[in-house]
Formats: C-alpha cells, structure tokens, sequence
C-alpha cells in the first residue's frame, strides 16, 4: 500500500492528508531537507498551506554578498525564491509530484536589511496538464515592501516515488 501512495495511486487519500496543516508543513521540510544547498543556506519552512509556501533565511556573515554593505548575495535570494517556488509547485499536486524549473523570472527591487532575515512566500496559481506557475513576494520583514518579487513555471515530471526521497534528514 505504501508504494501505491508513493506512486501516486491514491488521490483521494493525499488530498484528505493534505488538509492537516502538520502533514503539509511536514511535507515541506521534508522537501527542503532532501536538497543540500538548503540546509548548507539555512533555509527553514515556517508555513505550508493549500497552494502557498512560506520560508526563511537568516541574516549569516557567510552569506553576504557585499562586505562593505552587509547585504546577502543575490545567489542567497534566488535560491530561496527557486526552492520556495519548486516547493509551492511540487505540494500543490495530489499526490505530490516531481518538478523542475523551466523559468524563473527574478526581479530585485531593492537590498534587504543588513542583518535581517529574508522571507520568501510563493503562491501556485495555476496548474496544467504539464506545467505549473507559481508567483514569489521576498521581503525582510514587511510584505508591503518587497526585495524581489519573481515569476515562475515548472514542468510536472511525474508522482514522487521512492527513489525521490529526502537522503538526509
């Protein structure tokens, strides 16, 4: 029974899941645990709801882009948008399926505040037969001032199986 799930042999059942808030938000950090450069960055899940998936990034000295300034390198914010985005994309199919990026459309405007946490909630607006888009707002703080905002779509590449899993906890 448990390889049906994984396969993707039960939607009735994933979306019931789905509805508890502890199964989705243990479903999202299982989705940035299983990726390296996550838990190397800090990355950390704070919500997961429906179609939406909130995360954070600490302000790090390893992470700054600029030393003069303090800021976070802009590799730190693309990450964090790419993976909240793929994440958004991935847990909003039932069952939850495999993504990758097609395009990711990024646009920076304005630096964060020195020492300041990033966050970074994406919203999947819209899934098709083989794509998924999904919109980002980045912000330090306070969402009516964002840092970035981002555009992005995902090609659906099939149910998550076990060779998918997260190889570290």
């Amino acid at each position: 029974m448990a390889r049906d799930l994984a396969s993707g042999g039960n939607r009735r059942l994933w979306s019931f899941l789905f509805r508890f808030r502890r199964i989705r938000h243990y479903a999202g950090v299982r989705f940035f645990r299983g990726t390296p450069h996550c838990r190397e960055l800090g990355l950390r899940v704070l919500r997961v709801d429906a179609r939406r998936v909130l995360a954070r990034v600490d302000w790090q000295p390893h992470l700054v882009g600029n030393p003069v300034t303090g800021q976070l390198h802009g590799g730190v914010i693309t990450t964090l948008v790419d993976q909240v985005s793929g994440a958004a994309a991935s847990l909003s199919l039932r069952p939850l399926e495999v993504v990758a990026t097609l395009d990711l459309r990024i646009d920076h405007l304005r630096a964060a505040g020195r020492g300041r946490a990033i966050y970074a909630e994406a919203h999947c607006y819209r899934i098709t037969r083989q794509i998924v888009f999904v919109r980002c707002v980045v912000h330090d703080g306070d969402p009516e001032k964002p840092v970035a905002t981002s555009a992005a779509s995902f090609i659906r590449n099939g149910p998550m199986t076990r060779r998918h899993r997260a190889v570290k906890p």
